[in-house]
């Protein structure tokens, strides 16, 4: 088996939405990102990554290139699967935590963990997301971004 970790945070700025797990989320404002800047698959394909000791997602889709402006980030996580699959793994389980004082997180989770087990291949019982505020502490809890935490464990197939 391999362990990996991953973490992502946006800012948010101008917009009327978040895309978080998949799910376009109603918000205030939207995130300062060069894809969707969906901080949950960009944590969770960063922890996929990290298992197979394969970089990071800027490595694998720089900001730098043009062809992933506003990109939707399950490609990004699709990508990742057939990696964690080409080795000889499957995911054993994902477990991700979100954190921000808005938007709302729960009425959402199940989802988003449809659409993460849709695109990794596996059951959704293999998907936990969950979130927490920071109780109005640093920059999340000034709501000025949002961050993801992931941790993914992989099995060999």
């Amino acid at each position: 088996m391999r362990i990996g970790q991953g973490v992502d945070i946006h800012a948010f700025g101008p917009g009327d939405h978040v895309v978080l797990g998949g799910v376009c989320i109603t918000h205030s404002c939207g995130v300062v990102a060069h894809s969707d800047g969906d901080v949950v698959i960009h944590a969770l394909c960063d922890a996929i990554l990290g298992a197979l000791a394969l970089g990071d997602i800027g490595q694998h889709f720089p900001p730098s290139d043009d062809r992933y402006r506003s990109a939707d980030s399950r490609v990004f996580l699709r990508h990742c699967a057939a990696l964690m699959r080409d080795r000889g793994f499957t995911l054993g389980n994902a477990d991700i935590s979100i954190v921000c004082e808005v938007p709302k997180i729960a009425p959402h989770t199940a989802a988003m963990r449809a659409n993460l087990a849709a695109d990794l291949g596996c059951d959704v019982e293999q998907i936990s997301v969950k979130a927490t505020t920071s109780e109005k502490l640093g920059f999340t809890g000034r709501g000025e971004g949002i961050a993801a935490f992931a941790i993914a464990l992989l099995i060999v197939a």
